[in-house]
């Protein structure tokens, strides 16, 4: 008896992973991948924008320490 509902559990089990995978394969066919120049020309923004931030902040960075070294007196 206890053997044949750990049959059952498994079968449901490998039925839920089976159904499971089968719909993430149903899903990545509906992909539409990105082309290489797409690929290259969004990491090139990102790289862009990246370096833009980081000037920024590194900027304000400095405006922040010269006000508070005149704060403080150095």
């Amino acid at each position: 008896m206890e053997g044949k509902k750990m049959a059952e559990a498994t079968k449901k089990k490998e039925s839920r992973i089976k159904t499971w995978w089968t719909g993430v394969k149903a899903e990545f066919s509906r992909i539409i991948w990105p082309d290489k120049a797409t690929i290259i020309r969004q990491t090139v923004v990102v790289v862009v924008i990246t370096i833009i931030v980081g000037v920024l902040i590194s900027l304000i960075d400095s405006v922040v320490q010269l006000g508070l070294d005149a704060i403080i007196g150095r």
